[in-house]
């Protein structure tokens, strides 16, 4: 087994069925004349599509 990547440990969440989750991109600034129901919708996590060879690479055990 190999070291954790822990950049990657910090961004990403493996929940117990396996599925990977990621926070959306574009959230953090330039927000501003958005309208609320698209900031809103940017919100919360989404699927990260990783196949399992990779993931074993970079969160080896999960």
């Amino acid at each position: 087994m190999g070291k954790t990547n822990k950049s990657f440990q910090k961004r990403l969440r493996v929940t117990k069925n396996g599925k990977v989750l990621a926070r959306k991109p574009g959230q953090n600034h330039f927000l501003a004349k958005q309208t609320r129901e698209s900031q809103l919708n940017k919100k919360g996590l989404k699927p990260f599509l990783m196949n399992k060879k990779t993931l074993g690479k970079y969160l080896p055990g999960k």
